[in-house]
């Protein structure tokens, strides 16, 4: 914000004890006030197109976005937490849900430059998280559970460094899946969900459980880990010039439908979890206007890979 000056002579004095110089500091103090007005109705009048959301780091704990007239804000792009027990781990970020050890939803960029680096191999060690104050579920909460330790954040979009295959490793990133679930419609949207990144440049991408506190759910191992009937992932495309966004619900069931018949409404999302997935990070209108259902005309979806999982990844 510019300084505000006063013009006045160098000669006056004040006859009064101080009467200019009490008279100075009130007009700096008025000019003050009336600057911060200005800057408030300017920025509370902002519309939802005039913001550029542009990726300056490939952290997963902020975006940078940037203004018409160029002035750059950082600010978080991760859910609401329900639970208070968030983890930032260097490669994603989750909210960890004690009472059905797993996380609530997993936050984190995919990017096509990450797509492209070298591939290095698959982590085969799960591991206990032990950034979660209480402790994540073991590896041996699921052995012999009749479910797989299904990616929240998936291995295949963590391949481009070992670092972050190893955080994609962590049990507080698994949650219970079918193996006709995990290995079948699951895998056929992640794989679809990365060729959209290399199209689009760059994804933001929540995915997680639904788990409510007045559900009964199936428990398995020692921690007693909930097995979830659904799980979501919401698509965010921030560059312009075409901001789109689409989220998906799926049964944790083996199908034979194609991804595109899970198509739901972020909005419906949010009513069905209890969280605020964008609050405070997109601009309202905006915001409004991406929570409505996805355009399927906006998203590519590939006849090819839909059959592959029918005559193949189903039957295995």
């Amino acid at each position: 914000m510019a300084k505000f000056r006063t013009n006045h002579s160098s000669g006056m004095r004040s006859s009064k004890g101080g009467s200019s110089s009490s008279k100075t500091t009130l007009i700096r103090s008025v000019f003050f006030f009336i600057g911060i007005c200005v800057m408030i109705y300017i920025l509370s009048n902002v519309k939802a197109d005039s913001w550029e959301f542009d990726s300056v780091e490939t952290t997963t704990n902020n975006v940078q976005l940037s203004d018409q007239r160029g002035e750059n804000i950082e600010i978080s792009f991760h859910p609401e937490s329900t639970t208070g027990e968030v983890i930032n781990h260097k490669h994603y970020t989750l909210s960890y849900h004690e009472e059905h050890e797993q996380a609530e939803w997993v936050a984190y960029k995919l990017t096509k430059d990450n797509l492209r680096k070298p591939r290095v191999k698959r982590a085969k060690k799960f591991s206990q998280d032990k950034s979660v104050s209480t402790l994540s579920a073991k590896h041996n909460d699921y052995s012999h559970s009749g479910y797989t330790r299904g990616h929240l954040a998936p291995a295949g979009d963590m391949a481009f460094s070992q670092e972050a295959m190893r955080e994609s490793f962590y049990m507080s990133n698994m949650s219970p899946q079918l193996k006709e679930f995990n290995g079948g419609i699951w895998r056929e949207l992640e794989e679809t969900v990365r060729n959209w990144a290399d199209d689009n440049d760059e994804l933001y991408i929540v995915t997680g459980p639904i788990i409510k506190d007045n559900v009964e759910y199936k428990k398995i191992g020692y921690n007693e880990v909930s097995v979830p009937h659904q799980f979501f992932k919401i698509i965010l495309d921030l560059k312009l010039p075409e901001q789109k966004a689409i989220a998906f619900l799926m049964p944790n069931e083996k199908s034979e439908k194609r991804i595109s018949e899970y198509i739901v409404s972020i909005d419906e999302l949010e009513a069905l979890t209890g969280i605020n997935f964008f609050a405070g990070f997109l601009p309202l209108e905006l915001e409004e206007e991406l929570e409505k259902k996805g355009n399927l005309k906006q998203w590519k979806f590939e006849e090819a890979k839909y059959r592959k999982r029918i005559e193949k990844w189903n039957n295995y």
